[in-house]
């Protein structure tokens, strides 16, 4: 959430700082701010609103300067509006802050300041660190950002510039992602790569309580300390071209046609000649394996749900328990880890505020940690001791979709490998279900070329306020993203019951046309579903199957039924997925929504 971009150099900074922002939108935000230094003053602009409103401000009236830091504001503290939109600035207005995070002790900050007389403009958390500045400032802004940061707890990625020097930019990152940039004659920071991608791919990944100085045409970073920091600069390798629509109208489409592709780099390039699994990145032997007795995954949203699954997996050939939670809620739970546990965090962006809190408690408490994330050199992938990247490649769009499929490839494909290690299943066995899985691309393909059934049903609810979707075993587990990804992009209130609960309470719910999404993808479990099935049907419900194409007597008990092709019951998920995700795609563009961009929420939630 939030998205952050500075620049100095010799452009002009209010077009590289407007681009790079839009690059940011998908982030999540209610509206957008820019900063800039020019003849020794200060210049900010700053809307509610799209982006596209300020754009449209400086394209009217043009800003000049080549220094600038620029703002995209998930509201926290304080309602969305111009005041409280970033940049903020001093009294004087000769020092600009943009702040991504929480600074949990503002109010005692703020209190301090106005017994010094600073007034207050707007209801942020961030206002305080602007005044902070501004009373450390002495001429030399490095020393004032220090004795700032000393002085704040919480969460904060920070670009800071003052008029009195116009050729320096001070950044800072702490429990909040910050990148900064090298180009030819130009430095940048961001909060992430997009941003920057137009202008340099060579990049450094800060670590917690570093600083970016950056003056003239040079960049360095310090520690908290205030000791230099020598860094390795990491090259881009992806395009642009990734990070666009390619053609698509919206993004969440272009992602929802790339899980083939996904599925298939995340499983295949992975795979030896001898039809091996190669876990790049994880080194776990059998002996770690032995020693570990409980696993648990923990996640938040939609990669909570891919945890679900990849619980199934690892219980099913690890033979080892395993507990999957929220990582908002496992993190202030009295949680068993300790040196015997292995925690598997599983996080698109790499940047989940309460994933990232889960890790450092975890591993403080001597336990493995294994983080699957899509986004090279992310805070979890940098401080877990294994990574497994999922090759999604770049996800746009705040629902997730294509990361959700290749987490669960990836759990998947881990279970299966430790499983062979620690020897709780044959070859033989191992080897059949790659063989399964090399063949998920193209069931996925065919769901994507068969979408009729799908427009039909939702063009059945599109008008409804209520849907619900009902599932059994892994099919409860997939019925809940189903519902999640409805509600992100459509804001029917959508809900996910255990089928089997029904008859305890949740019946209740169902009223002469209320539409039902029922999830009959197992085949042990088929025929208790279709006995939920008819009993939601007797009360009313209009019923839409989502059943693999043998399984022909679901329409019996359906109003419409989409039929995906015959799979594996443990890997049918990877297919059954993308019916839903389609579906919540074409009720919300029926409703004229901004699919891309659901109001109130954000790609990457780096604040509790």
């Amino acid at each position: 959430m939030c998205g952050i971009v500075g620049y100095l150099g010799t452009k002009n900074a209010s077009e590289v700082i407007v681009d790079g922002l839009s690059k940011l939108e998908y982030r999540g935000y209610d509206s957008a701010g820019v900063a800039v230094c020019n003849d020794g003053e200060l210049e900010i602009r700053k809307f509610k609103g799209r982006l596209a409103v300020l754009a449209e401000d400086i394209e009217k009236n043009e800003m000049k300067g080549h220094l600038g830091i620029g703002h995209t504001r998930w509201a926290t503290h304080g309602e969305p509006s111009d005041v409280n939109s970033h940049p903020h600035f001093n009294k004087d207005k000769t020092i600009a802050v943009v702040h991504n995070g929480i600074i949990e002790n503002y109010m005692e900050l703020k209190e301090e300041l106005k017994e010094d007389g600073v007034e207050f403009r707007s209801e942020t958390d961030t206002e305080v660190i602007a005044h902070l500045v501004d009373k450390y400032y002495e001429g030399n802004l490095l020393d004032a950002v220090y004795k700032t940061v000393a002085r704040l707890r919480g969460a904060y990625a920070l670009g800071v510039i003052c008029k009195d020097n116009e050729d320096e930019l001070v950044a800072v990152r702490k429990d909040s992602p910050l990148i900064a940039g090298v180009g030819e004659g130009e430095n940048f920071i961001a909060s992430d790569i997009p941003a920057l991608l137009k202008y340099t791919r060579k990049v450094y990944f800060l670590e917690n309580g570093e600083v970016v100085h950056i003056k003239g045409n040079e960049l360095k970073i310090y520690d908290s300390e205030r000791n230099p920091v020598e860094k390795e600069i990491y090259d881009v390798k992806w395009d642009i071209e990734a990070a666009s629509k390619g053609g698509y109208d919206c993004f969440m489409l272009k992602e929802i046609n790339e899980q083939p592709e996904g599925v298939k780099n995340t499983l295949e390039r992975r795979i030896d000649e001898n039809g091996n699994i190669v876990l790049d990145g994880i080194h776990l032997t059998k002996e770690d394996l032995d020693n570990i007795n409980r696993i648990y995954i923990v996640a938040c949203g939609t990669a909570y749900h891919a945890g679900l699954l990849g619980k199934n997996a690892l219980e099913k050939y690890l033979k080892v328990p395993v507990i999957t939670d929220i990582a908002s809620e496992f993190r202030y739970s009295d949680n068993f880890v300790d040196e015997h546990s292995l925690v598997i965090l599983v996080s698109q962006s790499g940047e989940t505020a309460d994933t990232l809190a889960v890790l450092r408690d975890s591993k403080a408490k001597g336990a493995k940690i294994l983080a699957i994330t899509n986004v090279v050199g992310s805070s979890i992938s940098r401080e877990a001791d294994e990574v497994f990247y999922t090759w999604a490649g770049p996800e746009i769009a705040v629902a997730s979709t294509k990361a959700y499929t290749t987490q669960i490839t990836s759990l998947y494909m881990i279970a299966l490998n430790f499983a062979l290690e620690k020897g709780t299943i044959t070859r033989e066995e191992y080897l059949e279900t790659i063989e399964k899985m090399k063949e998920l691309p193209e069931k996925i393909q065919s769901v994507l070329d068969n979408q009729d059934k799908i427009k039909e049903t939702a063009e059945k609810i599109v008008s409804k306020e209520h849907v619900f979707f009902l599932g059994r075993g892994v099919d409860y587990s997939l019925a809940m993203e189903g519902s999640l990804k409805l509600k992100e992009v459509s804001y029917i209130h959508s809900e996910a019951f255990a089928a089997g609960e029904l008859k305890h309470g949740t019946i209740a719910l169902i009223e002469e046309g209320t539409p039902v999404i029922s999830i009959a993808t197992q085949e042990n479990l088929f025929e208790k579903m279709v006995s939920n099935m008819q009993e939601v049907k007797a009360r009313g419900a209009f019923v839409a199957s989502i059943a693999q194409e043998h399984n022909r007597s679901v329409e019996k008990v359906s109003d419409e039924v989409i039929y995906i092709p015959n799979c594996d019951d443990m890997l049918v998920p990877i297919v059954a997925v993308v019916p839903m995700q389609l579906l919540a795609y074409y009720v919300s563009t029926m409703k004229g929504l901004d699919v891309d961009k659901p109001r109130n929420l954000a790609k990457s939630v780096t604040v509790e």
